[in-house]
């Protein structure tokens, strides 16, 4: 059965408001205490891992055709005019549906779990794409220290595709925080260290990725147990923090498979 349905036609609605600060303001999910998944894709990643949208949204040229696969998925459907859809979506091509979540409590760090330790990267496209990777490759935690973008912006969400709900994400922390982590910590250098390919990986383990201008900071280099580099044959300078952090994590994935 559908859910309720309710139009909207005037861009001075309070929730058309509310969702334009969730699209275009990145803290906005804190103050509000929800999330805004704009596009197909992550509504249906979101679905499939079990989320239960507090609302849908969709154009109202959209609901037509959305509405036998996606007007019983919320429990309250919102239809608003197309005009109004440019003002509430970041997307150079609106994808004309997105869902509402309540955001998820803050959790606390969970000792002993495979975790990516995000140092104050700045970019939401590497981060959501680490988040990727970390699921990918069974890492369940992700260590945000204060600095990184915000894991719930818009942004990071619709990089991540879908990652968030398949992870447990704790933002804002302090170096001395990870030390609850009771894993080894790799962190990773584009200069000093061992050979990716030739170290031994440990399992648990926590990786560290540092700012994408500045890597990681010194007071998580001294926590580290172990620094690792990227074998470079081809002589770049560094990679994208992104790029090196599916290589890191799949190599700890593989290493794990291993010793199974």
């Amino acid at each position: 059965m559908t859910s309720p349905i309710t139009p909207i036609h005037s861009r001075d609605n309070a929730l058309v408001k509310d969702l334009r600060r969730l699209a275009q303001d990145s803290a906005a999910y804190r103050k509000q205490g929800r999330i805004w998944l704009e596009g197909d894709h992550l509504c249906r990643a979101a679905l499939d891992r079990g989320q239960r949208p507090s609302m849908a949204v969709f154009a109202a040229s959209f609901w037509p055709a959305a509405q036998d696969a996606y007007g019983h998925a919320a429990m309250k459907n919102i239809v608003i005019d197309d005009a109004l859809w440019p003002e509430i979506s970041t997307l150079e091509s609106p994808a004309r549906m997105g869902f509402l979540l309540d955001l998820p409590a803050a959790p606390a760090l969970q000792p002993g779990v495979a975790t990516v330790v995000l140092d104050r990267l700045q970019d939401a496209g590497n981060v959501g794409s680490i988040l990727r990777s970390a699921s990918a490759f069974g890492f369940g935690q992700i260590a945000a220290l204060k600095g990184t973008a915000a894991l719930w912006s818009a942004k990071v969400l619709r990089a991540g595709m879908g990652a968030h709900f398949a992870l447990r994400l704790v933002e804002g922390l302090a170096a001395e925080d990870v030390d609850a982590l009771g894993v080894p910590l790799l962190a990773t250098s584009s200069h000093g260290g061992a050979l990716l390919h030739r170290a031994q990986l440990p399992w648990p383990c926590g990786w560290i990725l540092g700012h994408e201008g500045q890597g990681v900071s010194e007071a998580l280099q001294q926590r580290a147990t172990h620094l690792i580099r990227i074998a470079q044959p081809g002589g770049e300078e560094s990679l994208n923090v992104g790029a090196a952090a599916a290589i890191c994590l799949h190599a700890s994935a593989a290493h794990a498979d291993s010793r199974a």
